[in-house]
């Protein structure tokens, strides 16, 4: 079993600061008592397609897209960014609860003629009220994932070239038809920590992604859904979704995440703490468990950080050291059976550097992955006979507010 490298695609905005400036206070709308942060870059497709080609030429197999109202849609934005890349593939972030899924089988389809075949789909069922409400969704959380099973099975129904009938509480379709069903069809993506969570992942999940916890937290969610997934006939694979700070040294890594730590006061780690726990998702409340809003003792296991979530929401913990290091992390994880890790890091373009030409080659040479391919500037001493494609000799555009 190969490992799979993904990265992620800031569509919000990016920078070199954990600050998510739309996470707190009052989701973003009032945007006080946020001290301002230099260095933002706006998601415009030009940077955003850096990215994007960053990823593909340093091996990662797809970018994660996400969703929700701080970020730009989904859709439109990967679509848009094939069209700047070759074999890239997109996770695309959606939740089920705000379109048809007749109408989202269709997309897909679409979506996978246009790219040929790139489209992977991340489903989140969302763990917000607020949110969710924003976009018209009135349900409570468990009745949520009631309704992704439901979705689901009408998704997969209208795939199968076949007029599809279905009657439930959430969905009434009858001939619900994709006339070209997608080839192939895309992958689903799906995660949640919650009790209403677990079977929906075991009788539709390809892939049940996990926030990175220590491993026995995530072996104990793998034991859990596989065993799930058996009682219906089913086999699921594992992901985990984790930010990196990977350098050439320890050293060099952990005094990244000491400075990434010092640009957060009390009152921005307060603000975030105060709204995150407000959220009614399991996995996000696991989340905050790992450092009670505390900056002290945030490694929580080897090479496991959680600084990050002292005032980001979803993902929260990052793998820091060495290249080396983060590689033992990767590789221990797989042990457990995780296969896709779904990675970022501040700022996107630089860290993607920073893994794909240190811990992945590391990787490759373990048996992990496939050859990666090489940079056409690999060993081309730049600045400080550093690879001329390293962290710090990559162009970045540079453009204010988000």
């Amino acid at each position: 079993m190969n490992v799979h490298l993904h990265w992620f695609l800031p569509t919000g905005g990016d920078g070199r600061t954990l600050v998510d400036r739309h996470a707190y206070t009052d989701g973003g709308i009032k945007r006080d008592r946020i001290t301002p942060v230099s260095g933002v870059r706006a998601p415009d497709i030009e940077y955003l397609a850096q990215i994007a080609k960053a990823a593909e030429q340093l091996g990662f197999e797809a970018v994660l897209t996400p969703t929700g109202t701080w970020c730009e849609d989904a859709w439109l934005t990967t679509v848009a960014l094939a069209q700047h890349t070759e074999r890239l593939k997109f996770l695309v972030a959606f939740r089920p609860g705000v379109i048809s899924p007749v109408l989202a089988a269709q997309m897909a389809a679409t979506y996978q003629r246009i790219t040929r075949g790139r489209l992977l789909l991340n489903v989140v069922t969302g763990g917000d009220s607020t949110e969710q409400r924003r976009f018209g969704d009135h349900l409570d959380h468990d009745r949520r994932y009631a309704r992704t099973a439901e979705f689901l099975s009408v998704v997969r129904g209208a795939w199968s070239g076949q007029p599809y009938d279905f009657d439930g509480e959430h969905y009434q379709v009858e001939g619900g038809l994709t006339a070209l069903p997608p080839d192939p069809l895309p992958e689903i993506f799906f995660g949640g920590s919650s009790a209403a969570a677990g079977p929906v992942a075991a009788a539709h999940a390809d892939v049940y992604l996990t926030w990175g916890e220590p491993p026995a937290a995530v072996k104990e969610k793998i034991d859990w859904i596989r065993g799930l997934a058996e009682e219906q006939g089913r086999t699921v694979r594992f992901g985990i979704r984790l930010h990196t700070i990977s350098r050439d040294s320890s050293r060099e890594a952990w005094a990244t995440a000491d400075r990434l730590l010092g640009d957060l006061d009390p009152e921005t780690i307060a603000a975030a703490q105060q709204a995150l726990g407000k959220s009614e998702s399991v996995g996000q409340q696991r989340m905050l468990g790992l450092h009670g809003g505390s900056r002290d003792k945030l490694e929580i296991a080897p090479n496991l950080w959680a600084g990050v979530g002292l005032v980001r929401g979803g993902a929260g913990t990052a793998l820091v050291g060495s290249h080396a290091e983060v590689a033992d992390r990767i590789e221990e994880y797989h042990a457990l059976g995780v296969e896709h890790f779904v990675l970022s890091g501040y700022p996107h373009l630089e860290e993607a550097y920073w893994f794909g030409e240190g811990v992945t080659p590391e990787l490759s040479r373990r048996g992990l992955l496939p050859t990666v391919p090489a940079s056409p500037l690999l060993g081309v001493n730049g600045a400080e006979s550093r690879a001329a494609t390293a962290p710090g000799g990559a162009p970045l555009l540079l453009a204010g507010g988000r």
